[in-house]
């Protein structure tokens, strides 16, 4: 520490944030990327790392490991703000960094944290700069950066993901924490039960920022004994993080989403569940998975068992009148309807075809045996004239072209054999349709 103000503002600031590791070999997690002869851990070694960008969930590493690179380089590092550092900060800084290598041959990083918060401005500002070198940009984001940043600079960094840390990592967190005397629990005498451990590791859910708030909790909020030793039992951990916190930013609300109605799709009714749960447990708006539920008994079942699309509008009704929690027993006895009904996709592709053949063929005027009689003297347009009305016909059917003229021999909807749509083939067999 430079100095006595700055050694107590860092004993006074959170755990997670004294603990926060400041040399490469403290770091942990993320084998796969800094692991040893890793690129990016050869790169931060001898200093050569280039403009990159770190995208995983919250607690990973990813401002921490910015935060070592920053700590051993050589070269110069500035760290800056999304929302605070304006255009013409920017440009002050990379006027800086030109200098110091033309005269020096010092390399700039530009460390960014949460860098999906910059403008389209602002990265135009520092693109020049990335692409030509005098800058080594560094952003950190919790979004995926193909989605959330401009491609322009995306396409000019190394794109490392991270991901969550193992349950092994974050126990190895917390006893550094309760052992380290300069910036944890060392000076103190701490007994924690393995179940808490457990419990913490668990809960965190890979954010290694969650496991040590709620172990600080525990720690300050509980009394020492007479011989000076201060117990955390697994119910104390229990109490200090008592949900586990799931990652639902926008590309993961996304991704399992897209899981859950490829499960409905695969009639895979365990998958599809724990979809689901995982999605309410995140806080997920409950009428998006009515809705996708509804377009699916449509578009995977179908007619194959119509008692799919009932079974979906009538949970979306259920979850309108009584809401959550109950609703969700609804909502998931239509799940598991639609998952373990037979599956046709013949709607869908009937709609397509029909769709398409809007834009592929010229519109002309409707037959004149289908047109409008209902009003006076349509007769004399010769309208309805040659129309064959079905119900005087045996079986209330009989053969007449329907479809408009330029695609009168185009078939749709062509059923399946499963489920119901078996009895629709039959019917068109006997219809004398093929």
């Amino acid at each position: 520490m430079d100095n006595l103000f700055q050694l107590q503002m860092h004993k006074r600031s959170p755990l997670a944030d004294r603990m926060r590791p400041t040399k490469l070999e403290e770091f942990i997690g993320q084998e796969n990327i800094v692991g040893k002869g890793k690129l990016l851990r050869r790169a931060i070694e001898t200093d050569s790392l280039t403009s990159s960008i770190f995208f995983g969930p919250p607690g990973c590493g990813k401002t921490t490991l910015a935060s070592i690179i920053a700590n051993e380089t050589k070269s110069d590092f500035i760290k800056i703000n999304a929302v605070s550092t304006g255009v013409k900060d920017m440009r002050a800084i990379i006027e800086k960094a030109k200098t110091n290598l033309e005269l020096y041959g010092k390399a700039t990083y530009v460390i960014l944290d949460e860098c999906h918060r910059w403008t389209k401005t602002q990265s135009d500002t520092i693109l020049p700069a990335i692409e030509s070198g005098v800058i080594r940009f560094i952003g950190s984001t919790t979004e995926n950066p193909m989605i959330s940043m401009t491609a322009a600079i995306v396409s000019r960094c190394r794109v490392f993901q991270f991901y969550p840390l193992s349950k092994d990592d974050i126990l190895i967190t917390i006893d550094r924490a309760i052992t380290d005397g300069n910036n944890g629990y060392g000076d103190k005498d701490i007994r924690i039960e393995k179940e808490a451990k457990e419990h913490l590791a668990m809960i965190a859910n890979g954010d290694v920022r969650s496991a040590l708030n709620a172990l600080e909790l525990a720690v300050e909020s509980t009394s020492a004994d007479e011989d000076g030793v201060i117990h955390i039992t697994k119910e104390i951990a229990e109490e200090s993080i008592q949900k586990r916190m799931i990652n639902i930013d926008d590309e993961h609300f996304y991704n399992m989403l897209s899981a859950f109605c490829k499960s409905l799709r695969g009639s895979d009714s365990n998958a599809a569940l724990a979809w689901f749960a995982r999605m309410i447990y995140a806080g997920v708006d409950p009428r998006i998975i009515a809705r996708r539920m509804i377009a699916h008994a449509s578009e995977d079942v179908g007619l194959a068992n119509s008692g799919a699309m009932i079974q979906a509008v009538t949970a979306a009704k259920a979850l309108e009148m009584v809401g959550m929690p109950e609703a969700r027993l609804s909502l998931a006895q239509a799940i598991i309807y639609i998952c373990e009904s037979p599956k046709s996709n013949s709607v869908v592709a009937a709609v397509d075809k029909a769709f398409s053949d809007v834009e592929n063929y010229t519109d002309e005027p409707v037959p004149t045996h289908l047109r409008d009689t209902s009003y006076k003297g349509a007769n004399k347009l010769g309208n309805g004239i040659g129309y064959k009305y079905p119900h005087d016909f045996e079986g209330h059917y009989v053969d007449q072209q329907y479809m408009p003229n330029s695609i009168k021999d185009r078939k749709y909807y062509v059923p399946s054999e499963q489920g119901q749509e078996k009895n629709i083939v039959q019917l068109q067999k006997q219809r004398g349709k093929k």
